[in-house]
């Protein structure tokens, strides 16, 4: 995954319904790190620009689970 502006606009969702935390990419990985384990494996972080995947042929919008808790983990080693 390329590198993310932490101040680009994002939503992170919950796929059981709960209300979506509209914010940019700092504020939901700080919030996606405080959920239980079960509760990060039903988030997705929705972005407003795609993002190149290695051996993808088109970007994405969405980033999976383990996707954000390697923006967690680069938010805590900076």
């Amino acid at each position: 995954m390329t590198n993310i502006a932490w101040d680009q606009p994002a939503t992170l969702i919950d796929l059981d319904g709960k209300a979506p935390l509209i914010s940019n990419i700092r504020e939901c990985a700080r919030h996606f790190a405080a959920l239980k384990p079960q509760h990060q494996q039903e988030a997705r972080v929705l972005l407003t620009q795609p993002v190149f995947r290695e051996g993808r042929k088109t970007r994405t919008w969405i980033l999976e689970p383990q996707e954000i808790a390697a923006l967690v983990t680069q938010l805590s080693d900076a």
